[in-house]
């Protein structure tokens, strides 16, 4: 009985990842056909393909709406851009291969039904990842960022230009890790094809602390990564009746025994409590990144008056990590009431979904411009307008953003935040 339990407890989870990896990381292997693409794919969370946020790339990759990157007012110029941006398109990590592994095995010598999709499914899906493709990135992750790199540059041609690349005026840093350094490489080799650059390389810094900053948080690592009640709200959604319903359909249209899925809402939680508002810290272990960008932005805003801005565009490469926490402490896709286990029925329209915010190759950039009526700060997620909280214009003034957030500018100290105190750290000296 535990082996069948056991069994159950990975079979539509597996699942629903192998349907979200089969949809664009199997684009190496086999052609792609877009009016294939299931209907499910805007609902796989952090595991979407950056076209679902932005379909028409699927015509164009390299399109650009121009109509949304129009400076606030005919008098601004822009003087900076710092954008952060999350790696491109990479394989499943060995744990989630694993899985897959476990559910090709199982559907292929156990699910049972005479419908054609399963006959397919049974003949057709050839299980070709490998452990050793542990969370790389594949050649659609690097061209997610070569194209990023071109768009952004059509469409802020007067930042990231020929001129200001060659003139080391643009800056790239990244995370450690492989697939956001190869994303940072591609996002350099998009803007050296563009201009046909042959003749030198462009060098980038790599920042943990800047990018992978969660990694540096004791309180963040004690309070939620390695406290198994962090999450309680997930597990209390997976039996939920809503949850035993989706699980229920799935598992009788399979004919296999009674499973667990993992749906939409359930990912959002997990991310919802682990990186974004569900605990303060998770908010809170971002706030060296926060600062990094307002000081490049500060550091602009005073060198403007002076004629000319040394650092015209930052790139920074990390991961849905990374975003999340930055853009939860900044207040975005903050829901009236807290996503729970019981709260489903209810949050059907919530604004914190992650499939839209942070897909592969999310990107947050941040414009600044020198308008005659002061300096103004226009704000984009994933090539879309975004307005402050609370703000109605679209690219207010620098000042007034600096007030919105005037608390945080003048604390969310990093070291404090995360400071752990010696008695409630059991695993201080492990860190």
């Amino acid at each position: 009985m535990r082996q069948l339990l056991s069994k159950r407890s990975f079979i539509l989870t597996a699942f629903s990842f192998a349907l979200a990896r089969v949809s664009y990381s199997s684009v190496e292997n086999v052609q792609v056909f877009y009016p294939n693409i299931p209907s499910i794919a805007k609902y796989f969370g952090t595991k979407a393909r950056y076209e679902e946020v932005n379909p028409y790339l699927l015509d164009d990759i390299l399109a650009v709406n121009e109509s949304l990157f129009k400076p606030p007012s005919v008098d601004c110029k822009p003087v900076h851009l710092t954008a952060v941006i999350r790696h491109g398109t990479r394989y499943p990590t060995k744990k989630n291969i694993r899985k897959i592994r476990r559910l090709y095995d199982l559907v292929s010598s156990k699910a049972m039904n005479s419908e054609k999709w399963l006959h397919d499914i049974k003949n057709e899906w050839k299980m070709w990842y490998t452990e050793d493709m542990d969370g790389q990135i594949v050649e659609k992750g690097r061209n997610d960022h070569r194209h990023l790199a071109v768009r952004l540059a059509k469409s802020f041609p007067a930042l990231i230009s020929e001129e200001n690349l060659r003139s080391n005026r643009i800056k790239f840093i990244t995370s450690s890790k492989h697939r956001c350094v190869e994303s940072t490489i591609a996002f350099k080799e998009g803007l050296m094809n563009l201009w046909n650059i042959k003749d030198v390389e462009f060098g980038h810094e790599i920042n943990d602390a800047l990018m992978r900053f969660f990694d540096q948080c004791r309180r963040f690592i004690e309070d939620v990564e390695n406290n198994k009640t962090a999450l309680k709200e997930v597990d209390l959604f997976k039996s939920t009746a809503e949850m035993k319903r989706v699980q229920m359909n799935v598992a009788n249209r399979l004919q296999l025994e009674y499973s667990q899925i993992t749906p939409e809402y359930a990912n959002d939680l997990k991310q919802y409590w682990k990186r974004g508002y569900g605990h303060d810290i998770n908010r809170k272990s971002s706030c060296t990144l926060f600062h990094d960008v307002f000081s490049r932005l500060d550091q602009a805003a005073n060198e403007i008056r002076f004629g000319h801005v040394t650092e015209a565009v930052t790139i920074q490469v990390g991961h849905a990590e990374t975003l999340l926490p930055l853009l939860s402490l900044m207040g975005f896709f903050k829901d009236e009431t807290p996503l729970t286990a019981g709260s489903y029925a209810s949050q059907q329209n919530r604004t914190f979904r992650t499939s839209g915010i942070v897909p592969y190759a999310a990107n947050l950039v941040l414009v600044l411009y020198d308008c005659e009526k002061g300096l103004r700060l226009q704000l984009l997620l994933n090539e879309r307008p975004l307005t402050f909280p609370n703000v109605s214009h679209a690219a207010p003034l620098y000042e007034t953003v600096r007030e919105l957030y005037k608390d945080l500018l003048q604390g969310c100290n990093f070291e404090e935040e995360c400071e752990v105190p010696r008695n409630s750290c059991s695993k201080c000296s492990e860190l």
